[in-house]
C-alpha cells in the first residue's frame, strides 16, 4: 500500500468513490489464534475445567502431589487461667507431641480473643548460625525426631497475635503435669472446656485457678522446610470461628 504524505500534495486530491474488496482473513486468523490462547492460559490461573482423556489424568497426578503436602493433626491448647497458654501437636491424641510450645501470654487473654471469632498466631524465628543448626539436629536425631520436622526444633519463636507482637513462644520438653493433661485428655478429639485441676495438677500447683483447654484438628499445610501452617478444621455443622497458626522461619 503507498501511503500519501499530504502536506506534500501539490494536486488535487482524488477520492476513492467506489466499492473496494479488503482481506480481513490474516487479521481474523491472528484473532482466532489470540482467543485459543486466552482460553487456554485463563483456566489454569482461574480454576480446573474438566477435559478428557490425557488431561484428567494430568490434574489427578496434580491433585496428588498438592494432597502430600498437607495431613491432618491434632491440636491442644491448655493452661492455668491465670498462667501461660501451652500449644501442642500431635499425629493424634495418644501420640507423642511432634511440637510443644509455651506462650508467653495468659490462657485468659487467648481466650479472649478467641471471642471475636477470629484468630491468628504468627510465629516467626531467624536462621541459626551452622554449629548452633548442626548442634540442634544432633539433639533432635538422639531424640528420635524426623529430619522433615527440623522447622519444630527451633527453641525461640517471636509471636504475633492477630497482627499485634504478643513477646515469645518457647518450645520445651514436656514434663509431668504436661503428660497428666495429655492423657486425661486421650479420650477427647474435639472440644473445649475445663480440666479437673486435682486431676491435672502440676508443679505450680491450683493457685493460676482452672485449667482450661481447646483441642481441634488442624490442617497442616508443608509450604517448604522454612514454612508450616495448621488451619483448625471446624466440626461438621459448625461454622464461625477461625484459627490459624503459621511457622515461618527467615
Amino acid at each position: 500500500m503507498r501511503m500519501i504524505d499530504l502536506s506534500r500534495q501539490t494536486g488535487p486530491l482524488h477520492m476513492i468513490d467506489t466499492a473496494t474488496a479488503v482481506d480481513c482473513g490474516r487479521e481474523v486468523r491472528l484473532r482466532r489464534s489470540l482467543r485459543s490462547l486466552v482460553e487456554c492460559v485463563v483456566p489454569c490461573c482461574c480454576g480446573f475445567q474438566a477435559s478428557p482423556s490425557s488431561d484428567s489424568d494430568s490434574f489427578s497426578v496434580s491433585a496428588e502431589s498438592s494432597a502430600n503436602c498437607s495431613s491432618v493433626v491434632t491440636g491442644t491448647f491448655f493452661g492455668y487461667r491465670r498462667g501461660r497458654v501451652s500449644f501442642c501437636l500431635q499425629d493424634d491424641t495418644r501420640a507423642a507431641p511432634l511440637l510443644l510450645l509455651e506462650f508467653a501470654v495468659p490462657t485468659s487473654y487467648l481466650a479472649r480473643e478467641m471471642r471475636h471469632g477470629l484468630l491468628r498466631i504468627a510465629l516467626e524465628c531467624g536462621r541459626r548460625k551452622a554449629g548452633e543448626a548442626a548442634a540442634a539436629a544432633e539433639d533432635e536425631e538422639r531424640r528420635g525426631r524426623r529430619g522433615g520436622d527440623a522447622l519444630f526444633s527451633e527453641p525461640v519463636w517471636s509471636m504475633y497475635c492477630n497482627g499485634r507482637k504478643v513477646g515469645f513462644a518457647v518450645r520445651r520438653r514436656m514434663t509431668a503435669g504436661d503428660a497428666a493433661v495429655l492423657r486425661l485428655m486421650r479420650s477427647v478429639s474435639v472440644g473445649a472446656g475445663v480440666l479437673p485441676v486435682a486431676a491435672a495438677k502440676s508443679e505450680k500447683g491450683d493457685g493460676d485457678g482452672d485449667l482450661l483447654y481447646l483441642r481441634a484438628s488442624f490442617e497442616r499445610v508443608i509450604g517448604s522446610a522454612d514454612s508450616e501452617s495448621f488451619h483448625m478444621i471446624d466440626p461438621v455443622g459448625s461454622y464461625g470461628q477461625e484459627l490459624s497458626i503459621f511457622l515461618l522461619r527467615t
